[in-house]
Protein backbone atom coordinates (compact mmCIF):
# COMPACT_ATOMS: atom_id res chain seq x y z
CA UNK A 1 0.00 0.00 0.00
CA UNK A 2 1.32 3.45 -0.96
CA UNK A 3 2.32 5.92 1.72
CA UNK A 4 0.48 9.06 0.59
CA UNK A 5 1.97 11.16 3.39
CA UNK A 6 5.49 10.45 2.09
CA UNK A 7 4.38 11.31 -1.45
CA UNK A 8 2.71 14.53 -0.31
CA UNK A 9 5.78 15.59 1.67
CA UNK A 10 8.00 14.86 -1.34
CA UNK A 11 5.83 17.04 -3.58
CA UNK A 12 5.78 19.89 -1.05
CA UNK A 13 9.56 19.76 -0.60
CA UNK A 14 10.12 19.87 -4.37
CA UNK A 15 7.69 22.77 -4.76
CA UNK A 16 9.22 24.73 -1.88
CA UNK A 17 12.66 24.24 -3.41
CA UNK A 18 11.36 25.61 -6.72
CA UNK A 19 9.89 28.64 -4.97
CA UNK A 20 13.22 29.30 -3.18
CA UNK A 21 15.03 29.03 -6.53
CA UNK A 22 12.59 31.50 -8.12
CA UNK A 23 13.04 33.91 -5.20
CA UNK A 24 16.82 33.78 -5.62
CA UNK A 25 16.48 34.83 -9.27
CA UNK A 26 14.49 38.01 -8.54
CA UNK A 27 16.41 41.22 -9.13
CA UNK A 28 15.86 44.89 -9.93
CA UNK A 29 14.24 44.01 -13.24
CA UNK A 30 11.34 42.44 -11.35
CA UNK A 31 10.89 45.65 -9.37
CA UNK A 32 10.92 47.72 -12.57
CA UNK A 33 8.25 45.51 -14.15
CA UNK A 34 6.00 45.69 -11.09
CA UNK A 35 6.35 49.48 -11.04
CA UNK A 36 5.44 49.61 -14.74
CA UNK A 37 2.28 47.59 -14.07
CA UNK A 38 1.34 49.66 -11.01
CA UNK A 39 1.75 52.96 -12.86
CA UNK A 40 0.26 51.90 -16.19
CA UNK A 41 -2.75 53.76 -17.54
CA UNK A 42 -3.63 50.81 -19.74
CA UNK A 43 -4.23 47.08 -19.36
CA UNK A 44 -2.16 44.04 -18.61
CA UNK A 45 -2.70 41.48 -21.37
CA UNK A 46 -1.82 37.94 -20.30
CA UNK A 47 -1.35 35.15 -22.84
CA UNK A 48 -0.27 31.53 -22.97
CA UNK A 49 -1.13 28.18 -24.59
CA UNK A 50 -2.04 24.86 -22.96
CA UNK A 51 -1.11 24.63 -19.27
CA UNK A 52 0.61 28.02 -19.56
CA UNK A 53 -2.72 29.34 -20.83
CA UNK A 54 -4.44 28.08 -17.68
CA UNK A 55 -1.81 29.89 -15.60
CA UNK A 56 -2.29 33.01 -17.73
CA UNK A 57 -6.05 32.88 -17.11
CA UNK A 58 -5.44 32.63 -13.35
CA UNK A 59 -3.08 35.62 -13.43
CA UNK A 60 -5.64 37.56 -15.49
CA UNK A 61 -8.39 36.68 -12.99
CA UNK A 62 -6.20 37.80 -10.08
CA UNK A 63 -5.46 41.13 -11.79
CA UNK A 64 -9.17 41.69 -12.40
CA UNK A 65 -10.05 40.85 -8.79
CA UNK A 66 -7.54 43.44 -7.56
CA UNK A 67 -8.87 46.15 -9.87
CA UNK A 68 -6.01 46.00 -12.36
CA UNK A 69 -7.38 46.44 -15.89
CA UNK A 70 -6.52 43.19 -17.62
CA UNK A 71 -7.49 40.76 -20.36
CA UNK A 72 -6.59 37.23 -21.43
CA UNK A 73 -5.45 36.74 -25.03
CA UNK A 74 -5.36 33.24 -26.51
CA UNK A 75 -2.28 33.30 -28.79
CA UNK A 76 -3.85 31.08 -31.46
CA UNK A 77 -6.97 33.28 -31.59
CA UNK A 78 -4.83 36.42 -31.80
CA UNK A 79 -4.16 35.89 -35.49
CA UNK A 80 -7.82 35.30 -36.25
CA UNK A 81 -9.04 38.77 -35.33
CA UNK A 82 -8.05 39.31 -31.70
CA UNK A 83 -4.77 41.21 -32.26
CA UNK A 84 -6.79 44.39 -32.72
CA UNK A 85 -7.70 44.30 -29.03
CA UNK A 86 -4.10 45.02 -28.00
CA UNK A 87 -3.39 48.73 -27.56
CA UNK A 88 0.12 50.14 -27.85
CA UNK A 89 0.03 51.18 -24.18
CA UNK A 90 -0.84 47.67 -22.97
CA UNK A 91 1.68 45.62 -21.03
CA UNK A 92 1.81 42.03 -22.28
CA UNK A 93 2.78 39.07 -20.10
CA UNK A 94 3.60 36.15 -22.40
CA UNK A 95 3.84 32.76 -20.69
CA UNK A 96 5.55 29.70 -22.16
CA UNK A 97 7.09 26.96 -20.03
CA UNK A 98 9.44 25.89 -22.83
CA UNK A 99 10.05 29.41 -24.08
CA UNK A 100 9.47 27.99 -27.56
CA UNK A 101 5.68 27.89 -27.93
CA UNK A 102 5.11 28.73 -31.59
CA UNK A 103 1.86 30.66 -31.12
CA UNK A 104 3.35 32.81 -28.37
CA UNK A 105 6.57 33.45 -30.31
CA UNK A 106 4.57 34.55 -33.36
CA UNK A 107 3.06 37.35 -31.25
CA UNK A 108 6.40 38.92 -30.35
CA UNK A 109 7.12 40.75 -33.65
CA UNK A 110 3.63 42.29 -33.62
CA UNK A 111 4.02 43.35 -29.98
CA UNK A 112 7.43 44.90 -30.69
CA UNK A 113 6.06 46.79 -33.71
CA UNK A 114 3.13 47.89 -31.54
CA UNK A 115 5.54 49.26 -28.88
CA UNK A 116 4.15 47.04 -26.12
CA UNK A 117 6.15 46.34 -22.99
CA UNK A 118 6.61 42.55 -23.11
CA UNK A 119 7.15 40.52 -19.96
CA UNK A 120 8.04 36.88 -20.57
CA UNK A 121 7.57 34.12 -18.03
CA UNK A 122 9.30 30.88 -18.92
CA UNK A 123 10.68 27.79 -17.28
CA UNK A 124 13.55 27.85 -19.77
CA UNK A 125 15.35 31.19 -19.50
Amino acid sequence: MADHVVSAKDVLLKESSSIRHAADRLDGTFNDLIEAILHSDSRVVVCGMGKSGHIAKKIFATFVSTGTPSMFLHPAEAFHGDLGMILSQDIVIAISNSGETEEVLKLIPFLKDNDNLIISLTGNP
